[in-house]
């Protein structure tokens, strides 16, 4: 008991996040793996109805999110600091792109770099095209489900995350993301359940693709002769391997092992990349390439907006492919968000927004198109369709797709170890992830913690494996994909009003009175700057310095033969000095009583005297051509004056350019 009361003393989990979210894995997982088919059954009609019915949602909601990111970048919010002003990143560039490509699409690349094309390239949905037409499609849907789309997604949640963490100085939790609309209520049980889904979601992903990728990896070491077969057993081996190798590697922290892992396995996915295209039919790669980026864009609109509403023959490869890609990448992205954000402090966001959706982009249509059209290529030429036949087994294709190719035992072995290193990068991030999450984004956390959630990982990748429960959870998660989509818009319609804030918090002036002001009297300025106004005390002012301005203003207006009227209304005040033309608008100067709300953090300052209620009261100008006035408080009577002359001479000014009449005369309707 002392024991157990001693590691609770220890932890950084918060309960109302740990506790549920444990709840709910466990009761999912027992019921996916004592009741795998009912749950699958009812798990699948579940995601058929939304994907036939609801499929809409997903294809507006992604993209929003790529024009959302798109139009951040060339407008005034991209120069932001995801930071302090002066924030510096805290890795290079290279180990930045490293670790949020090895995060974002990992061991995908692998099992669907040559599955994908091949599946579209043999799906008989297009089978009225011939070879090159379907070929040139293949090469087009992958672009499409690998590319900017995704991309955005992760983005979307990434920049929110890092946007409010760093900026606003929140911890780096989903729940954040929702500040401006629930304010303090992000930590309570609102941010918890926020968290918990996050946690949730984070953990299935992690999961599922865990135990679908043993598979794969089993197939390739069995290929290369280093196991017998693919039993439950060899499965058992690979798993706890990754994960004892992926815990560590949490542990040492993301400056080490995470960041080492990520270069190691971009270097060397590069380098079976190469290979492929040296050893393959070069000419007809690089050619594809450029063909492939010109398709994509020119189709990119048609792709971004089609639902296949009108051809509803090729509606279910559209469900089975585009809505579940649309649905994994969301289903995704609090995990890949979370890390992403991690990693990106002293971006700009124009940067991050560029290098994200950009940069993987680039490198995945590279990588999709050399072992993609390679595949093919080989199909439709030294192969004779084997390719094509092997789409149920894509676990087994790309060492299929391998054996055409020379040193076919390097290659292969080179790509278990990718595929190994992958699945370790996103298992290592994932639980850095995860205690980030469970611990609201604690300081320091004890590292029994990540050990924790690495073998809680492998225990139920396994068990679902053995159980066959894995598709339910898949299809679960998928699931979830939809109401996270409306979340992420909200996180949208949060990000721009943030930033709105953020621009007009940077960009404040100083107060008008301040202009011209020499420092003189500052001892009164100071009683009025820390004095909160009732309104009695701005009517007093307005009646006491004011109206007098403005009252002896238009008597000297009225001695040069300028007719001038002084408007007086007391209660509640409002002052205001006209100068009345017949072919010019009139000119106004006029100040009124304006109330405005007080922050709540401000009401409840204890270091600032005289604040009460959340009400204040300033002395506000306006003017005849009805621009924003500003608060004049500080004005001395004289001050008043001048600044009447001021926008005297400004109208006067203005009148006399031709240019300007449209604002300046008046026009027979006005006049009406």
């Amino acid at each position: 008991m002392n024991r157990l009361k001693q590691v609770s003393a220890q932890t950084t989990f918060k309960k109302g996040i740990v506790v549920p979210s444990l709840l709910f894995i466990l009761s999912v997982t027992f019921i996916s793996s004592f009741f795998p088919e009912l749950t699958a059954t009812l798990l699948g009609q579940v995601q058929q109805w939304i994907f036939t019915n609801l499929n809409w949602v997903y294809i507006w909601s992604v993209t929003l999110f790529v024009f959302f990111l798109l139009a951040l970048v060339f407008s005034k919010y991209g120069s932001i600091t995801l930071g302090d002003n002066d924030s510096e990143p805290e890795y290079s560039f290279f180990s930045w792109i490293s670790m949020l490509f090895a995060a974002g699409m990992g061991i995908g690349l692998m099992y669907f770099s040559v599955a994908e094309p091949i599946a579209h390239f043999s799906d008989p949905t297009f089978g009225a095209f011939d070879d090159i037409r379907r070929a040139k499609d293949a090469q087009l849907y992958t672009f499409f489900h690998w590319g900017i789309h995704a991309w955005a997604i992760y983005g979307v949640v990434g920049l929110s995350l890092a946007y409010f963490t760093y900026r606003y100085k929140l911890p780096l939790s989903l729940r954040s993301c929702l500040y401006p609309v629930l304010k303090n209520k992000i930590n309570g049980r609102a941010g918890d359940i926020i968290d918990c889904f996050a946690l949730c979601s984070t953990f299935f992903g992690i999961t599922t693709t865990l135990g679908f990728g043993v598979v794969q990896l089993n197939a390739g070491l069995v290929e290369v002769g280093i196991m017998q077969s693919k039993g439950f057993g060899y499965q058992i081996a690979i798993v706890t391997v990754i994960m004892i190798i992926a815990t560590l590697s949490a542990t040492s922290g993301v400056n080490k092992g995470v960041k080492f892992l990520s270069q190691l396995n971009i270097s060397s996915a590069v380098l079976l990349m190469v290979f492929i295209l040296l050893v393959g039919p070069t000419v007809f790669l690089l050619g594809t390439f450029s063909e492939g980026v010109g398709y994509y864009l020119n189709q990119f609109f048609n792709l971004t907006f089609d639902t296949h509403a009108y051809e509803p023959a090729t509606q279910p490869w559209f469900f089975r492919w585009t809505i579940l890609y649309w649905a994994w990448w969301i289903s995704w992205a609090p995990y890949v968000g979370l890390f992403i954000a991690k990693i990106s402090r002293g971006r700009t966001i124009r940067e991050f927004i560029a290098a994200v959706l950009v940069i993987p982009t680039a490198f995945n249509f590279l990588w999709m198109t050399i072992f993609g059209n390679s595949a093919t290529w080989l199909d439709r030429n030294d192969a004779g369709g084997s390719l094509s036949k092997l789409t149920s087994s894509a676990d087994e294709l790309l060492f299929r797709f391998l054996d055409y190719f020379p040193a076919t035992g390097i290659s292969s072995a080179l790509a278990i170890f990718i595929i190994f290193v992958f699945f370790v990068t996103s298992a290592d991030s994932g639980i850095f992830v995860m205690n980030n999450i469970a611990s609201n984004n604690a300081a320091e956390s004890p590292k029994w913690q990540l050990i924790f959630w690495g073998a809680l990982l492998a225990l139920l990748a396994l068990v679902l494996l053995n159980a066959g429960g894995l598709q339910s959870l898949q299809t679960m998660t998928l699931i979830t994909a939809l109401p996270f989509s409306m979340i992420m818009l909200m996180f949208c319609y949060c990000l721009i009003q943030g930033l709105i804030v953020d621009n007009h918090y940077q960009n404040q002036g100083f107060s008008p009175a301040t202009s011209n002001w020499s420092g003189e009297f500052w001892k009164e300025r100071l009683d009025r700057i820390v004095s909160f106004k009732t309104k009695d005390h701005v009517d007093h002012f307005m009646m006491e310095t004011v109206a007098p301005a403005l009252e002896e203003l238009s008597a000297e207006f009225n001695s040069k033969g300028i007719v001038a009227t002084v408007q007086t209304k007391e209660k509640p005040a409002d002052v205001a000095l006209t100068i009345k033309h017949e072919r010019l608008e009139d000119f106004t100067y006029g100040v009124r009583n304006h109330a405005k709300t007080i922050s709540s953090f401000l009401v409840n300052e204890g270091n600032i005297p005289g604040v009460i209620g959340n009400k204040s009261y300033i002395p506000r100008t306006y003017f005849g051509d009805n621009r924003l006035g500003y608060n004049i408080e500080y004005f001395t009577q004289r001050e008043v004056i001048a600044d009447v002359l001021k926008q005297y001479e400004r109208f006067l000014a203005l009148s006399s350019e031709e240019k300007n009449e449209i604002f300046t005369i008046v026009t027979l309707k006005s006049r009406e």
